[in-house]
């Protein structure tokens, strides 16, 4: 399987280093990262936004080591929060964070990103929007959810993600869907051992299902994150199935991917939220992005070969 291979090169120096010299590497990259810092990115909200789609943005970065650059990161997603207020999409435009960003992973980091998210999910809700604290490998996510329990006291709105392909995941969504938080489902994109987390295909289609199951019968907001059409159309059918009206579920999808598809659900009457990242530090997001779906590599290595 080519997809652990991506995500070992994700975090090798060498790779980056050779993937971002290629020519061909920034066009490429635009597919999936439609720019660079927010001057860029607010063309592009209101773009979407006409074509009546919502969005969640992620401002990409992940190699964090020391406060002042979580201190950073923090400051771009408030300068986000500023320049989306004059737009007054309010939920049609959240955010999504990943607590890596906001230094979780340094000394004292847990405090250390509670501190640095709150001013965020703080400003969010005075623009009445909010923020889904993004997923990351298993090791970080007990800390993860207590942040987002946390959060939830001040601004219940504050959504989470869970990953379909860990052991851990249906309890989890057991719990959340109980306390009825938004909850986005996806399939997962790190590198995790067999010890905790299903490595076949086929099983982890089938956890996703199980556990979309779950949040469409609780008493949450479930996020469906996929671009799998039997997926998508599996969690119309649990949706129906709940009694759930259109406005109490979303499917989400990455910028650039399937983009017709966005269209024809959000034309459906479906709420349809573009997961759309920009930044400078793009390589770990978009070498995860190729390992989740072989169509993207194929995509990347014919540019290459053809452009480079």
């Amino acid at each position: 399987m080519l997809g652990p291979v991506i995500l070992a090169a994700s975090r090798s120096d060498r790779m980056r280093r050779l993937i971002s010299a290629a020519p061909v590497t920034k066009q490429v990259v635009d597919r999936f990262i439609p720019g660079e810092d927010v001057d860029d990115i607010v063309p592009v909200v209101r773009e979407l936004a006409e074509h009546g789609l919502e969005l969640t943005m992620d401002v990409v970065g992940e190699d964090i080591t020391n406060p002042a650059q979580a201190a950073a990161a923090r400051d771009a997603y408030l300068e986000l929060v500023d320049r989306l207020k004059p737009l007054e999409l309010g939920t049609r435009a959240e955010m999504s964070v990943k607590l890596s960003m906001f230094g979780q992973a340094l000394e004292g980091g847990h405090e250390l990103a509670l501190s640095n998210v709150r001013p965020v999910v703080e400003a969010a809700a005075e623009i009445g929007t909010t923020v889904t604290l993004d997923a990351e490998d298993h090791t970080t996510l007990d800390s993860m959810f207590a942040i987002h329990e946390e959060l939830r006291k001040d601004f219940p709105q504050t959504g989470c993600v869970i990953q379909a392909y860990l052991f851990r995941t249906e309890a989890d969504a057991r719990r959340l869907a109980a306390s009825g938080s938004r909850v986005r489902l996806v399939k997962g994109a790190y590198k995790e051992p067999a010890s905790v987390a299903y490595q076949d295909k086929h099983e982890i289609d089938r956890a996703y299902v199980r556990i979309l199951r779950t949040l469409m019968d609780g008493e949450g907001y479930p996020m469906i994150g996929s671009h799998d059409p039997r997926l998508i159309a599996i969690g119309q059918e649990l949706a129906h199935r709940a009694g759930r009206k259109l406005d109490e579920y979303e499917f989400q999808m990455l910028y650039g991917i399937r983009t017709d598809e966005h269209l024809r659900l959000a034309a459906e009457g479906h709420r349809m939220r573009v997961y759309t990242a920009y930044g400078t530090d793009w390589y770990g997001y978009f070498m995860r992005r190729l390992a989740e779906k072989p169509a993207n590599l194929r995509f990347f290595a014919r540019s290459m070969l053809t452009k480079g």
